[in-house]
């Protein structure tokens, strides 16, 4: 299923292209066949063009991870598929849906647990227990209504793992966070950085679309920016661009031979901006 005029794929994850395969039935066909020695996703990661089902868009649509790096909820299905000691739970879709309070909006978890139990504002939907050859758990009658949705997956009987979903306000600010705090002044080296809208309350915006202006200070360079939108045909080299999910990606890269401190700033109207600085270091003989 998917959302035609948007360009953008359901994450349920139920259907497929018709010369594909949905993990659930892959997993459940390799169950039961234990002569097979694995599965193939295609793919691990979104990349340009074949941008299957929606034609005009940049990129495919297949991947466990987006063009942006950013994990989709998918990403969750295989994790607790291929990594069953690993305690996980992970609630699909957002709770951000004013436009269908009063309506059926089914929940899924992916779990490496056996049974979960999920509540609505405190109040229990139910505790229900993989069947065999399921790899996740359903509540497809829950009637949306705004604050909290929990799950606590069980294994073995004994709590596993939780995971909390709650419904957030306007988009108030610009969280910046990076994947290292320091890089090396190489002219190669890069750093990542996530842009993320949060409400007033700190909490990620999963709805937020606004745009967002970035500027560097210091001994580097912006060399891309993305968002993991399949459909949105902004450049690369952009500074600015929406963000899709509620962020963005920037990537910075050192100048050689330029040791010092880089300072991003990130800037959306009506919002309050963000800032992280991180230094570049001196390179070693080795780098």
């Amino acid at each position: 299923g998917g959302d035609s005029k948007a360009q953008q794929i359901s994450a349920y994850e139920l259907y497929s292209v018709a010369f594909g395969s949905s993990a659930d039935k892959v997993f459940a066909t390799l169950a039961q066949h234990p002569y097979v020695a694995g599965g193939f996703a295609w793919t691990g990661w979104d990349y340009l063009g074949e941008p299957t089902p929606y034609y005009s868009a940049r990129s495919s649509y297949s991947g466990i991870i987006d063009l942006a790096g950013f994990k989709k909820d998918r990403f969750y299905l295989y994790q607790a598929y291929w990594r069953p000691e690993l305690p996980l739970a992970h609630i699909l879709p957002h709770w951000n849906w004013p436009e269908r309070v009063g309506q059926v909006t089914p929940v899924h978890v992916f779990t490496s647990g056996d049974e979960a139990e999920l509540f609505l504002n405190g109040k229990s939907l139910g505790r229900k227990q993989k069947a065999p050859f399921e790899y996740r758990l359903r509540w497809d009658d829950v009637v949306y209504a705004p604050g909290e949705l929990k799950v606590i997956a069980y294994k073995n009987g004994l709590p596993w793992a939780e995971e909390v979903v709650r419904t957030t306000g306007a988009p108030a600010a610009v969280k910046l966070s990076a994947d290292r705090p320091r890089i090396a002044a190489t002219g190669q080296d890069l750093v990542f950085i996530t842009a993320e809208l949060t409400d007033q309350n700190g909490l990620p915006v999963p709805t937020a679309k606004n745009r967002l202006e970035f500027s560097l200070e210091g001994p580097g360079e912006i060399v891309a920016t993305d968002n993991g939108d399949a459909a949105s045909l902004v450049s690369f080299a952009s500074p600015a661009r929406e963000a899709f999910n509620g962020r963005c990606l920037v990537i910075i890269r050192s100048k050689k031979g330029q040791p010092g401190t880089i300072r991003l700033k990130a800037q959306a109207s009506g919002l309050a901006g963000g800032s992280i600085s991180l230094e570049s270091v001196r390179a070693t003989p080795t780098q």
